[in-house]
């Protein structure tokens, strides 16, 4: 599943991240990592931007940016 099928509330496991290069490498810097915990919090009335905490911060993401991360829910 995507991350950005999630609804609110929900929470997942980070499985993997299908993208290459600087998209990969800034993802991973703001704490997306391979089995690292996330909660969305907030959803966009159009569907973009995804509010989701990770690591006890929030982290805004693009909807394309959020399609490109494999989850698992827990």
């Amino acid at each position: 599943m995507k991350l950005s099928e999630l609804k609110v509330g929900q929470k997942a496991k980070v499985l993997s991240i299908k993208t290459t290069g600087a998209l990969k490498k800034r993802l991973m810097d703001m704490g997306v990592l391979d089995g690292e915990i996330v909660i969305v919090e907030k959803i966009a009335p159009l569907g973009d931007p995804v509010d989701i905490v990770v690591k006890n911060y929030h982290l805004s993401l693009r909807k394309n940016e959020a399609e490109k991360i494999e989850v698992e829910v827990i």
